[in-house]
């Protein structure tokens, strides 16, 4: 795809991956509509890219949809939406493992991508074409100790992208899942790794999602490490 002049929505946009995508995205040309719950945050990061806020939920159904219907009565149309919100939880041995924590894993990881991922396709259908990307996990591809809610919720979602991608096979709306490997950024703020410093940064990854979007064949599984 040639990414300029494109229309492209980014949930999870207000920091880390979110906000180095939407950074490269609105400086080559597009426009760019970012989504956080947080108004104080996404009116903050939008004004720095020069994106376009927009505050929602995404694990509200309702909050998606207007976000939808925002982006298309300002521009006619979404060419990209990208499922970046995303939630982790510190690992734990399963018969420790908090499941009402997973549960809100599910809400986010598994239902936010799904409420974004039907509105777009809704909207692309009627445009007869369109990218959707589900930023998922490299979590998603093996199990790991320790990590078992994590691992279910992106194992969920992958799943799911799979399904859709075959839905849509040989149309010219196209479907990605990315895994990435772990990245330096705020989602483990709530008990930051060891390690953490040798994750890979958000900006590298966001260059790598995009530049698979600007092939003419973009890979429909980018795992990113």
């Amino acid at each position: 795809m040639n990414l300029i002049n494109k229309i492209i929505v980014i949930t999870g946009g207000s920091s880390g991956l979110g906000k180095e995508m939407a950074k490269i995205l609105a400086a080559n040309g597009n426009k760019v509509v970012i989504c956080a719950q947080n108004k104080k945050e996404i009116e903050k990061s939008a004004k720095e890219i020069k994106a376009i806020p927009f505050v929602a939920n995404v694990t509200k159904k309702k909050d998606i949809e207007n976000l939808a219907k925002f982006t298309i009565k300002s521009f006619g149309r979404i060419d990209v939406w990208i499922n970046n919100a995303g939630i982790w939880m510190a690992h734990s041995p399963f018969e420790k493992t908090n499941l009402k924590r997973v549960r809100e894993l599910f809400e986010v990881n598994v239902f936010g991508a799904m409420y974004g991922s039907q509105l777009a396709l809704l909207q692309m259908k009627k445009q007869k074409q369109g990218i959707l990307v589900n930023i998922i996990s490299i979590s998603a591809l093996t199990g790991r100790p320790n990590s078992s809610g994590y691992a279910a919720s992106k194992w969920a979602i992958r799943g799911f992208t799979n399904s859709i991608q075959k839905e849509y096979k040989g149309t010219k709306i196209k479907i990605i899942g990315v895994y990435p490997d772990k990245i330096k950024t705020s989602l483990y703020d709530e008990k930051k790794p060891g390690d953490i410093n040798k994750y890979m940064l958000p900006d590298f990854v966001a260059k790598k999602i995009i530049e698979n979007l600007k092939k003419e064949k973009p890979s429909e599984e980018l795992i990113i490490k």
